[in-house]
């Protein structure tokens, strides 16, 4: 398939699954009177994310013979001297992540076909699907601030739709509500960085922006000493921790597992949280410029890989694990971007978004094969009954600890290795911080396995089953009824689950080996990725140090990072196999911090004390003093009461008497008399 990169193709990208999401969110939902059923929802939506991953695979192609794209598809409003466009930008860079989000959605929609089977909302969940992946394919094809920012926004909407996608749940609508408001204060900052660009450049082109990099540079914030550069970045990168989840703004993505699990897969690996890793990628010519604004970057990915990490060793519910895994990996793709290894951040959010959605959708597999249980407490010996999804859960956990010859070996021993190489201020503390990451997350990812999979069986009981339904409006899972029942038995999933499982597995595990060869090290990204080599060589020195995957994977086996590794999938084995009882004694032992990690540092209750009722109190104060004393009171009440009493004491002047009524002719012809002999009678003057 050899299709040129022209305009009507690249149309036809996003607007596939546009078009699939609207003929199933309109004609399949009572929006449209029910028209077309399940079966033709679910084909018109996977056939349009299909058609634009076979043609987002052709433009890879395309892309790395050598052919490039940029320009505008049509002019939305010209302000003055400012033209805003609607326009697509085609480079390695927006190529690879089309491909990697078409694939991703693609997985996803198939297993919905599964999973969701039988709900009530299923016509809708895939057109929201599909809307998602329009939006995410709009962001990263943008060419322009105001076309990304129109799929930023699109993406944060759209995402508020699929978590509170059971809006009877109360702990849905405050999970998505919560989202949504955590993203808008990211989003405050983003489009401060949006403004300032624009006033300093007087445009909104990617193209135009980059080529004044160099006036840029020099320039300080009007009205202050301030670097201009070390501003904008610092606020577009606030944009980026809160669609990408950084700490402190991190604390809506745990809670969005409310949702449904598809959404948890297509969110959380390959789409909303990559946004911002993708945008500091794609404006890497001006974050060059800032050293500030990259040690700041460094620092905020360091915290969140750490710390993120610690609170998923105490989570029960499967899918919180892995969300609080997306964290900490989203906090090692910050971190290679800190130290100006962008291309490093980027080969981690590929090789990631396979294997966090494929362990996204084995928990999936988990929960109905479990019948919609999700409280890791209650499984166990699962490996007898779902052979598959074990195989599957295995090969992403190992892709995730960074075995090699894994994928995700690859792309996190390379962040390490940038890490350590880097100069930029605060680089000893993340280098401490992703090594100490490397030890929490086999920890946490093997307790997963070897709860769920191995050990002793502890579903099926009376006492648990019947503890379930309460469980259920509280831990909000996918379902109304779930657990086991006395006497039933876990069973594996059907063919249209565990096949997009397989399919994930296997980038999983070689797409690293075959990638970071011209990903890292060839021209592959070219000029859609600037690094200032003169002042930031941490590329070049990787390169200087890297002999070939295989000799990269060999080394592994002498370097402390593998035994980090083993250090914590031991330590996973010894306390959730062979010592069950010793999680429980540390637990006792170290009970404050265990304490701090179950109230999530306890940025909930500092966000719900100090923001949401100091937003309440504010709130009630521009009510009282400014709504009902200044607005009401003053202005509405105010001309009422003014135009009341003027009215009270002119009425008098209407007694009904008629030689009240002479007397004020007379009185009036007087002074018109006055008047006219004044005006024009010169001698009276």
């Amino acid at each position: 398939m050899q299709l040129t990169l022209n305009i009507p193709v690249l149309c036809a990208i996003p607007l596939a699954p546009l078009i699939g999401s609207m003929i199933a969110g309109f004609f399949g939902t009572r929006l449209g009177g029910n028209r077309i059923g399940q079966g033709a929802c679910q084909f018109v939506t996977i056939l349009g994310v299909t058609i634009a991953f076979v043609l987002s695979c052709n433009v890879l192609v395309q892309v790395m013979d050598g052919f490039y794209f940029n320009g505008t598809v049509y002019r939305w409003m010209e302000l003055g001297e400012l033209n805003l466009d609607i326009g697509f930008l085609i480079d390695p860079l927006t190529a690879t992540m089309m491909c990697v989000v078409t694939f991703v959605s693609l997985m996803v929609h198939i297993y919905t076909i599964g999973y969701m089977r039988g709900e009530e909302g299923y016509n809708r969940f895939f057109s929201y699907i599909s809307l998602f992946t329009f939006a995410m394919l709009m962001l990263v094809m943008s060419n322009n601030l105001l076309q990304l920012f129109f799929g930023w926004e699109a993406v944060g909407v759209v995402s508020y739709l699929l978590i509170g996608f059971y809006y009877e749940r109360q702990s849905a609508v405050f999970a998505n509500m919560k989202a949504f408001l955590v993203n808008r204060v990211g989003d405050f900052g983003f489009i401060l960085g949006i403004g300032i660009l624009l006033a300093s450049t007087g445009s909104m082109q990617y193209d135009v922006i980059f080529s004044q990099n160099t006036a840029l540079a020099a320039q300080t914030l009007p009205g202050t000493n301030w670097n201009l550069m070390t501003v904008t970045c610092i606020c577009l990168f606030i944009g980026a921790m809160g669609k990408s989840a950084q700490f402190p703004l991190h604390v809506w993505l745990p809670d969005s597992m409310e949702g449904p699990t598809p959404i948890s897969a297509l969110i959380h690996a390959a789409t909303m949280v990559t946004a911002g890793i993708f945008m500091v990628s794609r404006m890497s010519p001006l974050f060059e410029l800032s050293d500030v604004a990259l040690s700041f970057i460094l620092v905020i990915g360091s915290i969140t890989a750490l710390f993120m990490g610690f609170l998923g060793i105490v989570q029960n519910d499967i899918k919180r694990v892995i969300a609080y895994s997306t964290l900490s990996q989203l906090g090692l793709m910050t971190v290679a971007l800190g130290v100006s290894a962008y291309p490093v951040a980027i080969f981690h959010l590929m090789t990631h978004a396979f294997f966090k959605a494929l362990l996204f959708l084995a928990a999936g597999s988990v929960i109905l094969g479990m019948h919609h249980e999700q409280d890791m407490r209650k499984m166990g010996g699962l490996w007898k009954y779902m052979p598959i999804t074990c195989l599957m859960m295995l090969l992403g956990n190992l892709a995730l600890i960074g075995t090699p010859f894994f994928s995700g070996f690859y792309s996190k021993d390379s962040i390490i290795e940038a890490v350590a190489a880097s100069h930029i201020p605060g680089s000893g503390f993340a280098y401490f911080a992703v090594m100490a990451s490397v030890f929490v997350t086999a920890l946490y990812s093997f307790r997963l396995y070897f709860w769920v999979f191995h050990g002793k069986a502890r579903w099926g009981h009376v006492d648990s089953h019947a503890h379930d339904h309460h469980d259920h409006a509280e831990e909000g899972d996918d379902h109304a009824h779930h657990g086991l029942a006395p006497g039933e038995k876990p069973h594996e999933s059907p063919a249209v689950i565990t096949l997009p499982l397989i399919l994930l597995a296997i980038p999983s595990v070689i797409i690293g080996f075959y990638t970071i060869t011209p990903l890292l090290f060839g021209t592959y990204f070219g000029d859609s990725i600037f690094i200032d080599v003169a002042r930031h060589p941490i590329m070049k020195e990787l390169e200087d140090e890297f002999h070939g995957p295989v000799a990269m994977a060999l080394h592994a086996f002498t370097s402390p990072v593998l035994l980090l590794v083993v250090l914590g999938v031991l330590s996973a084995a010894i306390a959730y196999l062979w010592a069950p009882k010793l999680p429980a004694k540390f637990a006792e032992t170290f009970a404050p911090i265990k304490k701090l990690f179950d109230n999530k540092y306890y940025l909930d209750d500092l966000n719900q004390v100090v923001f949401a009722k100091g937003l309440i109190w504010i709130g009630g104060f521009l009510w009282h003093r400014g709504d009902q004393k200044v607005i009401d009171g003053f202005f509405v009440n105010g001309s009422a009461y003014t135009v009341g009493r003027f009215a009270g004491v002119i009425r008098h002047l209407q007694s009904g008497y008629l030689y009240h009524y002479a007397f004020a002719m007379i009185a009036g012809l007087a002074v018109l008399l006055a008047w006219v002999l004044y005006a024009y009678l010169p001698f009276v003057r």
